[in-house]
């Protein structure tokens, strides 16, 4: 808005500055100029630039109608604002110069690196001379030797701030002083989301306390920003109480000095990156190399008649940091004691964790690691079944029994949506009814999916937990590492989340909400505990929490840049020696330093302009559905998925089906986040396509890549996935609707150029990508034979082993292949057909079978009716890799065993009975020697 407005504004003026006085269209234009003034004024005042002085004066130029002065000023303001100069260069609207230019030069670009720029708000309340006086009082402090330049922004209420705090993201502190008001005299909506039951108890409050309830509340909305408090009053009470909210509590003025540099360090502590500039001067120093790496200084290439170009494309400095050093002001990713070690204190601090740690090899790597780590051989995992991949391979890997849970269908849409509560639920209780809870480890769940689902993070853990106090959560949050920028998204990531359960926990408060809660439940009956909101005992509960992201798909890191967060009560005593074994059984000996420098940077723009970014890729997403939304061609044949097609109602809780609307904006997605059982990710924008007559594929390959050179990454059989990122621009938003609206033109000259038989044809094809889309089968469920080692192998737990089967299948002679026709006739006939294989199609990419998963009538209905080209672990010309009966009859006859060894041993001593079970799980008869002898040692 304030963009646009400045836009409409200039342009504005500059077609009534030249219109005669008595000219019949001035009048009309000079009230729609004053409209836009009226709409930028409170904006502005957030801003410390052009400023209130600066703009106060350009409104009373148009209010004294002298409108070709305040065209020229209007234009020099917007022309500073779209090149950013006022960033550099603090004399920008200074005398007559030439008005600046919107191209960014290259000594403008290093002014800018040089000294970044940022901008601290002053909550108080001053005359305009005061305020005058303080920033001149800033001005007087800068110096030579300063890292950065920053420029004062004065607001006068507790409103203004957490407005300020919204918009402006120069902001980096804020520096709250002692007494000011509640109310602002600019009247916005978008503050009432953080304003329920809290007004009228603040206007009762006394001024002196407005502070420090302001700097929490400025803490939830951006915990990245430094927060001072100035006060007047008993400072050393104030600092006792609130002193982990604020970076530093000043008495008045007598240490105004100490606030300047307090603020300056406070940036500056963001800013550093300690890898990557220990990186950078690696680089500068003369090195001889008597190791490995050829390519370290570029030496291989230097010296080569015929790879010169490598360099030309790529530049030196990618070489010159190349090397495989652990000293020399370097650090070893394995054991890191210096800056590799300081850059992950710095990313925990950035996304909310107690321990972060940095991965080279992308998020499937950290996926098995943090498996591995915390998962034991006959650990129970309750898992997402169209999870990653890399989580059913570290699971193999693991030899853990899986017990797969079934998301909710979008059969129209030919994909998944997530796990609902309940489900998991039940599923807890089923294993405590089969007295197998104790060994149900982890809940391992994608937030947010692939399709922007997103769950509500900290109610699963709380219901959950109430179940099961040990329960350890793995988040894979590969898509979602951008949703710690964001207020919106942020409360429902995993750290957050955690962070919030752990202080919730210790509030007295919370205990006696938990005990007038357990008094009225029954713990027996299953129907109340699915159809109550649990609450956990906070004596019992653990706060077990791990998230991984993918770094490099929604920030800034090389490809496979990665990082695991972990927020773990018990890491120190019961997880982390076995985190840094599996660490270390999955991480190269050899990681590629520019991918660690990477992390390290795109950690420092996360606390300096994370949320710019993120707020402008939401806008752009919002931008981009609202178009298409209501352009008169593109909705013909396309329509963008609302939160009501991918959400079901029931999930539903605020009912909000559209998180736009043309009355209230967006103001609904604030109340669905903040209520719903499920949320809509705005950024990841569905497309339905069936209506051109095409597939995801063909329009993914055909249209957009090779006509249009748009990529995307996912599609399904009717719909293809669009997904604004922060590196996202209006100019990229615009081509990508000029290109839509070139291939609804090419769809309406095709349909119109058919024949009657190709029209037919036609809406044939359209029918069947619009209302004929096959039904997503749920989980089928494991052969008895691969649930051997359950001890309740028919108590009706849906776990199973899938190492078992995954290994037997390695076996030729265990194996054969069944066509899809055999596969029809022998399931009708009461053949068990057991898989020995994953088999993903793509689209959808999930797993539709796991080894030792039973093939279903509903699983072989649903590969009959795709139409894809790629299914993993499918070959068509022989059909599905099943497990022959004689592998099957060995292999339950296994199970039974153990089994049996397994009830026999309930009464014997629990070391016994695990020695034992361990013993008969081995596959081997050396396994089993080694297990039984080494159990002891290993507890």
């Amino acid at each position: 808005m304030r963009a646009d407005g400045w836009i409409s504004l200039v342009d504005d003026l500059s077609r009534l500055a030249i219109l005669p006085v008595d000219h019949p269209e001035r009048e009309r234009r000079l009230a729609h100029v004053r409209a836009i003034v009226e709409q930028l004024a409170p904006v502005e005042s957030y801003w410390a630039f052009p400023g209130g002085r600066v703009f106060g004066e350009l409104a009373h130029w148009i209010e004294r109608d002298e409108l070709a002065r305040a065209h020229q000023a209007a234009r020099r303001i917007h022309r500073v604002l779209a090149a950013r100069t006022y960033r550099h260069d603090v004399n920008t609207l200074d005398g007559d110069n030439e008005l600046p230019s919107q191209i960014e030069t290259d000594s403008e670009r290093a002014a800018q690196l040089a000294r970044p720029y940022f901008e601290v708000l002053i909550v108080d309340e001053m005359s305009a001379s005061e305020e005058d006086a303080l920033r001149r009082r800033v001005q007087r402090k800068r110096s030579a030797d300063d890292d950065f330049i920053f420029d004062v922004v004065v607001v006068p209420s507790f409103e203004d701030a957490l407005i300020a705090t919204l918009v402006n993201f120069n902001l980096q502190a804020v520096v709250i002083r002692h007494g000011f008001p509640f109310r602002s005299v600019n009247h916005n909506d978008m503050l009432r989301r953080f304003l329920d039951g809290l007004d009228e108890g603040i206007e009762k409050m006394a001024e002196f306390e407005r502070g420090p309830l302001l700097g929490r509340q400025i803490a939830q909305i951006r915990p990245e920003l430094d927060l001072y408090l100035v006060t007047d009053v008993n400072v050393e009470a104030i600092a006792a109480q609130v002193g982990e909210v604020f970076k530093r509590i000043f008495f008045g003025e007598e240490d105004h000095i100490e606030l300047y540099s307090s603020i300056m360090k406070g940036v500056g502590e963001r800013h550093r990156t300690p890898f990557f500039h220990a990186l950078r001067d690696y680089a500068k120093q003369p090195t001889g190399v008597f190791h490995a790496l050829p390519l370290a200084r570029g030496k291989s290439i230097m010296n080569s008649n015929w790879i010169g170009d490598l360099a030309q494309f790529y530049g030196m400095n990618l070489f010159m940091a190349e090397t495989s050093a652990t000293s020399g002001g370097l650090d070893s990713l394995l054991d890191p004691v210096g800056p590799l070690k300081t850059a992950q204190e710095y990313a925990a601090r950035a996304f909310g964790a107690r321990r972060t740690y940095f991965a080279t090899n992308g998020t499937s790597t950290c996926n098995k690691i943090v498996v591995q780590a915390l998962v034991r051989p006959d650990d129970i995992v309750l898992v997402d079944r169209n999870c990653h991949k890399s989580h059913h391979y570290g699971l193999v890997l693991a030899g853990a029994q899986v017990a797969y849970l079934d998301s909710y269908p979008l059969d129209q849409y030919s994909m998944y949506g997530a796990v609902p509560i309940r489900h998991i639920k039940q599923t807890l209780l089923d294993f405590r009814r089969a007295g197998t809870l104790d060994r149900v480890r982890m809940v391992l769940l994608t937030n947010c999916t692939f399709d922007g689902i997103v769950y509500d993070v900290e109610r699963v853990m709380m219901e959950c937990l109430a179940i099961k106090p040990d329960l350890v959560f793995l988040w894979d949050e590969a898509w979602f590492a951008f949703a710690r920028c964001h207020p919106i998204y942020r409360q429902r990531t995993g750290m957050a989340s955690a962070a919030k359960l752990c202080e919730m926990f210790k509030d007295p408060a919370y205990a006696e909400r938990h005990a007038a809660f357990s008094n009225g439940i029954d713990w027996n009956d299953e129907a109340q505990l699915l159809d109550t909101r649990l609450l956990p005992d906070p004596a019992k509960a653990r706060i077990r929490v791990y998230a991984t992201h993918s770094t490099h798909k929604t920030l800034t890191a090389l490809r496979q840049g990665s990082m695991i967060h972990v927020w773990d009560q018990d890491f120190k005593d019961k997880a982390e020696e076995a985190f840094h074994e599996a660490y270390m059984t999955h991480t190269s000996t050899s990681p590629n330093y520019q991918i660690l420098a990477s992390l390290d940077v795109g950690r420092r723009q996360v606390e300096l302009e994370g949320y710019e970014l993120i707020q402008r890729q939401l806008e752009l997403a919002m931008s981009l559905r609202e178009q298409v939304l209501h352009h008169p061609l593109l909705k013909r044949y396309f329509r963008f998925l609302r939160v009501s097609d991918v959400i079901p109602l029931e999930y539903r809780e605020s009912g909000v089906e559209s998180y736009y609307n043309d009355e209230s904006g967006w103001n609904n997605l604030e109340a669905a986040w903040r209520t719903d059982e499920f949320a809509l990710d705005p950024t990841r924008a569905t497309l339905t396509i069936g209506a051109t007559g095409m597939d995801g594929d063909t329009f993914k390959n055909k249209e957009l890549m090779d006509k249009y050179g748009i990529q995307i990454n996912k599609t399904s059989r009717n719909t293809v996935l669009f997904m604004t990122n922060i590196g996202s621009t209006r100019s990229a938003i615009a081509y990508l609707l000029e290109v839509l609206v070139k291939i609804a033109r090419d769809v309406e000259a095709r349909i119109a150029d058919m024949s009657s038989i190709e029209r037919r044809i036609h809406e044939k094809r359209v029918k069947s990508l619009t209302l004929e889309q096959p039904p997503l089968p749920d989980f089928s469920s494991f052969h008895f034979a691969f649930r051997g080692r359950s001890v309740e192998g028919r108590s009706g737990t849906r776990d199973g082993d899938i190492r078992s089967a995954f290994f037997l299948s390695y076996d030729d002679a265990n194996c054969e292949y069944i066509d899809m026709k055999e596969a029809a006739l022998a399931i009708q006939s009461g053949r068990d057909l057991v898989s020995a294989l994953f088999v993903i199609p793509y689209p959808p990419g999930f797993p539709i079978l796991v080894p030792g998963q039973v093939i279903s009538a509903e699983i072989l209905q649903f590969m009959a009716a795709l139409d894809v080209r790629e299914i993993h672990g499918f070959r068509p010309e022989l059909g599905f890799r099943i497990f022959n009966d004689a592998a099957l009859s060995r292999a339950a006859q296994g199970t039974a065993a153990r089994a049996a060894l397994a009830l026999s041993g309930r009464a014997a001593q629990p070391q016994e009975k695990d020695d034992e079970i361990k013993a008969a799980s081995a596959t081997t008869p050396a396994e089993a020697t080694r297990a039984s002898s080494t159990t002891r040692s290993e507890e």
